[in-house]
């Protein structure tokens, strides 16, 4: 009996403890964005909030927000809306906390959520696509008496209102954000006399400039010359660009065997493998060069569980992507096909959108060194992520055109 009742009461300690170790929201503010294509929603966080779930448009005009295992403080405080947003809620529910903001319904507007770089602040970054005037309501008309036949009223061919965008359209795949690994003080993998991070800057500008051309999207570069950039870094680039896919190029090595070869692309999650993990803690281990590598201490397993639960749906949209790059590899190139696998990439971590990450080939393979050295490798490579990506964004707008279909 005794037993029983010391482990209920070290029960409720440790759920006490953990509860009020939750991060808790302090205020919600609102600010015009330095470029003035918007405004930013920041909240106002105590601590690190583990995970979060993208800006959901419920509706033409209503954003729902959630932190999970995140609570409010006692003297929360709610700053007056500004900008297009004229209201907003914030609702506990069960452990996690539920923002929506309702916006002007005049407004369209894109959002994304990401982590503010000096503090435990998780910011929304909102980009006024388009304003529409309020249009004043018509005037009756008078009715003709019974007598008189009403007039023929001719419309010229376009001259109607266009119809109010539907939301869907907030989520054409019009932005796409290439991420050359490594770069600067960091090589990444060298072998062969290759460098890893001019091969992935060289495939980078190829396919963005494919991209550009031939599909007409707009394409953001985490980098576009030989400077390091922070891992966590790039992924924040991502999210205020708005980007609507996130494609990292890597390059792979296995020091001490000259013989394996081939491409393989990966998307957020657990490894299941030890060859993917090796690979992760390879691509991660760049952090030893930032200026600040604590940053990632809470990137932890229970975490990226969490943040796999939390953006399912980004998930299915990166297998999707990567499963296609390496279909093109296999088919346009003639690559050897490793596969499509998860793994917990920092790089990916921090990329609010369906984010794959790609590893061309391995330069520790003097033939694939070699190919990926040359300006038609590198043309080659670039053309099958380019051809994945257009099959990925004919299919993505059915999807946004169909919804029932899904």
């Amino acid at each position: 009996m005794r037993a029983a009742l010391l482990l209920l009461l070290i029960g409720c300690f440790w759920e006490s403890a953990w509860a009020h170790a939750l991060p808790q929201v302090t205020r919600v503010s609102f600010a015009p964005r330095s470029d003035q294509s918007g405004y930013v929603i920041r909240i106002h966080t105590t601590d690190h909030v583990g995970a979060y779930q993208e800006p959901e448009w419920l509706d033409a005009r209503r954003l729902q927000l959630v932190l999970y295992y995140t609570e409010p403080a006692p003297d929360l405080q709610h700053d007056p809306p500004q900008g297009p947003i004229r209201a907003y809620t914030i609702e506990p529910r069960n452990g996690h906390l539920v923002f929506q903001f309702e916006l002007d319904e005049h407004v369209l507007a894109e959002a994304a959520a990401y982590r503010d770089r000096y503090s435990t602040d998780i910011l929304i970054g909102l980009t006024i696509v388009q304003r529409d005037p309020p249009v004043a309501e018509a005037e009756p008309l008078p009715q003709p008496a019974a007598s008189e036949s009403a007039p023929t009223r001719t419309v010229a061919l376009g001259s109607e209102t266009p119809p109010t965008p539907r939301v869907a359209d907030r989520w054409h795949l019009d932005t796409v954000v290439i991420d050359a690994g490594h770069g600067g003080k960091d090589p990444g993998a060298v072998a062969n006399g290759v460098r890893e991070k001019d091969i992935t800057l060289a495939v980078a500008l190829k396919l963005g400039e494919y991209l550009e051309r031939l599909l007409g999207v707009r394409v953001v570069y985490t980098r576009k010359d030989d400077r390091f950039v922070g891992l966590r870094e790039r992924g924040r680039i991502a999210n205020e660009a708005g980007g609507k896919l996130f494609i990292s190029l890597h390059c792979n090595a296995l020091p001490g065997n000259r013989r394996v070869h081939g491409a393989e692309t990966y998307f957020l999650g657990l490894h299941k493998t030890e060859a993917a993990r090796r690979v992760m803690e390879r691509e991660n281990s760049v952090v030893r060069l930032e200026d600040d590598p604590s940053q990632y201490e809470h990137f932890t397993e229970q975490e990226l569980i969490l943040m796999t639960l939390a953006q399912s749906a980004y998930l299915r949209k990166s297998e999707k992507l990567a499963m296609l790059v390496q279909e093109q590899f296999a088919e346009r190139v003639g690559r050897v096909n490793r596969g499509v696998k998860q793994a917990g990439f920092y790089v990916l971590w921090s990329a609010s959108m369906p984010a794959i990450l790609v590893e061309l080939g391995f330069l520790t393979n003097p033939q694939e060194a070699a190919f990926l050295k040359s300006k038609e490798g590198q043309a080659y490579m670039a053309s099958a992520i380019f051809r994945a990506v257009r099959t990925f964004k004919e299919h993505y707008e059915r999807e946004l055109a169909f919804p029932a279909a899904r």
